[in-house]
């Protein structure tokens, strides 16, 4: 234990990536592993990654396990990420993408980083009775481009924006 408290308090990983679309800073699960693993070696201990499909209900999650050993001690801590399917990708980019996700989470939660402030799954979209605005065609072509490097959603862009029958017949081809 006393090495996973060390590592927390030294661990600094900023929000390195930025979403173009969603105008918001981000960290990946890669970004969390590139800034862990000096301080790793440092402690002596290892860390160590592993994916389960869980069916919960009529619904599958996948399960990342985030294992950090050292000398006395294994610590594990759990992220999960619903599969399913998003159009316009194969069922192994959607289950990558879940793997990515619960594994940044597993990651969070063992390292104790916190995904507040500009992290969209932070805020609080219950509030969506007001009308969604009107996309131009330039940031909707960013967009797709968005969609299609999976920094984005067709399910978040649709929850946004209000689409023109257009724009929503195009993104059935992405």
């Amino acid at each position: 234990m006393k090495k996973l408290l060390e590592i927390q308090a030294e661990l600094k990983c900023p929000k390195g990536s930025l979403n173009k679309f969603g105008n918001y800073k981000y960290r990946s699960a890669e970004q969390i592993l590139e800034s862990v693993k000096p301080l790793l070696q440092k402690h002596g201990a290892t860390l160590t990654l592993s994916d389960d499909i869980v069916q919960v209900g009529n619904k599958l999650f996948l399960k990342a396990k985030a294992t950090l050993k050292s000398e006395s001690d294994i610590i594990e801590i759990s992220g999960f990420a619903e599969l399913g399917d998003h159009k316009g990708m194969s069922s192994e980019q959607c289950t990558g993408t879940a793997s990515s996700y619960a594994r940044k989470y597993a990651l969070n939660g063992l390292f104790l980083i916190d995904e507040t402030e500009s992290d969209p799954d932070s805020k609080d979209n219950t509030k969506t009775e007001a009308k969604k605005p009107a996309i131009d065609n330039a940031r909707f072509e960013k967009a797709i481009e968005s969609i299609r490097n999976s920094e984005f959603s067709v399910e978040q862009l649709q929850a946004k924006f209000e689409l023109t029958e257009l724009q929503s017949k195009a993104l059935l081809l992405v």
